[in-house]
């Protein structure tokens, strides 16, 4: 599968850990399993939602590869591999790659802030001579999060200088204008880092979203993008108020920790609630109360269970 063939939502897969804090595998493929059933067009291991930079570089080398041996098609895997330097960038990318992953999910350098755009164009100038020249690279704008962004002028550069390896982004800057500026460059594939301006980003041409909500919600995000893109604008739209409706409201706790709670009720797993310092769990008590607002208000989409 070409990296511009995953069209449809991608799900940012959650990380289960076990109780002494080890990556549950068995979890971690059974949800991925799960989440394609639901109707997801890929993932990406180790994205934010993932607790990425609470995972060490040899822990996801092992459960990526536990998600291929699992028996789950590396070619609709985008694995998140930026750190915050090319050495390791390199290395982890190199790895994911090499397990035939269709491309990698690269953060800027973020820990230095205010660096010029020249200095970011160099960074990845150097990543892309390290991994090799089959490097497949989605940027990763996250600006909330990182601080540190690829703004579109730089993506357009990099995506111009380097187009076989700089093939698109992941736009998560919640700023449709920004959105829309990455849209128009020619060539590069973008991802919308959420649902709520997905009928917006399909009609210019975006292949579909990244989105965190798609842990627990695929189903009905995959919904809206099957009604546009037969042509049925008057249904996706209905179905896009839902989604919508579905995400702000789980923006209302915080969202990793929540998404665990959740799946950790509807599995009957324990091991789904528990997360790595510095996030904390959320409460049954107050995961059934989210649970019992969802069920309320969506209960369509909160019956099927990744078991």
């Amino acid at each position: 599968m070409a990296v511009d063939r995953i069209r449809g939502v991608i799900a940012p897969l959650l990380t289960p850990f076990n109780d002494d804090s080890s990556v549950a595998t068995d979890l971690y493929v059974a949800h991925a399993k799960w989440l394609f059933d639901q109707g997801c067009a890929g993932i990406v291991p180790f994205g934010t939602t993932g607790e990425a930079l609470s995972v060490g570089i040899g822990e996801r080398i092992a459960a990526v590869r536990a998600l291929v041996d699992g028996g789950i098609d590396p070619a609709r895997m985008i694995p998140g591999t930026g750190l915050s330097n090319v050495a390791d960038s390199a290395r982890l990318s190199r790895a994911c790659l090499d397990m035939g992953c269709a491309a990698v999910l690269i953060l800027p350098p973020f820990y230095y802030k205010a660096v010029s755009e020249a200095g970011l164009y160099c960074y990845f100038e150097q990543l892309i001579e390290a991994i090799g020249p089959d490097a497949r690279i989605f940027l990763y704008h996250i600006p909330p999060i990182a601080v540190v962004g690829v703004p579109p002028a730089l993506a357009a550069r990099l995506h111009g200088d380097f187009p076989e390896q700089i093939v698109g982004i992941k736009d998560s800057s919640v700023d449709w204008d920004n959105t829309r500026a990455l849209l128009d460059i020619d060539g590069l594939i973008v991802y919308p880092g959420s649902e709520l301006d997905l009928l917006d980003a399909l009609e210019l041409g975006a292949p579909g979203c990244i989105t965190a909500t798609a842990n627990v919600n695929a189903a009905a995000i995959a919904e809206v993008i099957r009604a546009y893109e037969q042509g049925d604008i008057a249904a996706a739209r209905g179905l896009h108020e839902d989604v919508k409706r579905f995400r702000l409201l789980l923006q209302d706790y915080a969202p990793i920790p929540a998404q665990k709670r959740l799946l950790a009720l509807q599995t009957g797993d324990l091991r789904w609630s528990n997360v790595r310092p510095p996030l904390t769990e959320m409460s049954e008590e107050r995961g059934r109360e989210l649970a019992a607002v969802l069920q309320r208000d969506f209960s369509q989409k909160t019956k099927a269970e990744p078991v």
